[in-house]
Formats: C-alpha cells, structure tokens, sequence
C-alpha cells in the first residue's frame, strides 16, 4: 500500500512551468480585484491545477489534492480559510522535502499558518501566496532559459 514517488528536478516541463505560472499570476491578481469572489476563485484555481497536474501526467495522489480542495470549496463556501490553508500546508510540506524549494516551502507553510490564525484576510494571504508562487515560477524559468542558452546574447 506504500507508494513512493521519486521526483526528478532537473527536468522542468516548460509548459507547465510557464502555465503553472500564469495560472497563479491570474488567480493572484482576480483574487485582489475581486476578493469578494474568493470561493469561485480560488476554488477555480484548484481545480484548474489539478486538471493542470493530470494533463502533464503529475502522480494520481498528487494530482487529486488540488481537485478535492477545490469541490470542498465548491461546496462549503464558508470553510475557505481550514481547506486553503490544509492545501497551502500539504503543498508546502510537499515543496520542502519532494522539490527541495525549502524558502518557497517554509513561506507556504507560513502563510498557512497565518490564513488559521487571521481568516478574515484570507483573500490577502491567498493573493499573495498566488504572487509569490508566481513569481517564483517566472524566475526559475527565466533561468532555466538562460541555462539553457549557455547565457550568452548575440549581437550582430
């Protein structure tokens, strides 16, 4: 019954990096216009990444957290705040031990921590974790694109 997954980070999906990405950055910025929409934002977003995580062929387990998040959203409007930050600390744990981002890992772990002890704001917690998460994407695939290029510009 023990399954174990084995995650290699040296090959990155551009696709999913940069959708990953855009994803966020969208659900970041809707989340700060319309906060009064949080439910069908964020519930949205789950769901959109893991059908996200299923498309590129992410582990069944991995991909189905998300997924249940997002219809416990869908359903109970009100505990937006128990089941985001259940997510945000499973998705942390799983940055700081399976991917080894343990800045990006320990930030999500407290903004978890933050959405428990304040759910009144937890619409600004979301929107930023969105947007660090986000921006966290777009840097690692800029240098992944620069590594990738051997960095060097030609000029002509």
């Amino acid at each position: 019954m023990f399954e174990q997954y084995q995650v290699r980070t040296q090959y990155k999906n551009r696709q999913r990096q940069i959708l990953n990405a855009l994803l966020a950055l969208a659900t970041g910025i809707l989340t700060l216009i319309y906060p009064n929409f949080l439910y069908l934002i964020a519930g949205g977003y789950l769901l959109a990444l893991g059908l996200l995580f299923i498309a590129f062929r992410i582990p069944s387990t991995l991909s189905a957290i998300p997924v249940v998040a997002g219809i416990l959203i869908f359903i109970f409007p009100e505990l937006i705040p128990i089941t985001f930050a259940t997510f945000l600390g499973i998705f942390g744990v799983i940055l700081l031990f399976a991917f080894q981002f343990s800045i990006l890992g320990v930030l999500t772990l407290i903004i978890a921590a933050l959405i428990i002890a304040n759910p009144a704001s937890v619409a600004y917690f979301i929107a930023s974790f969105m947007l660090l998460y986000a921006l966290s994407n777009l840097i690692s695939f800029y240098q992944d694109w620069q590594n990738r290029d051997g960095g060097s510009v030609n000029v002509q």
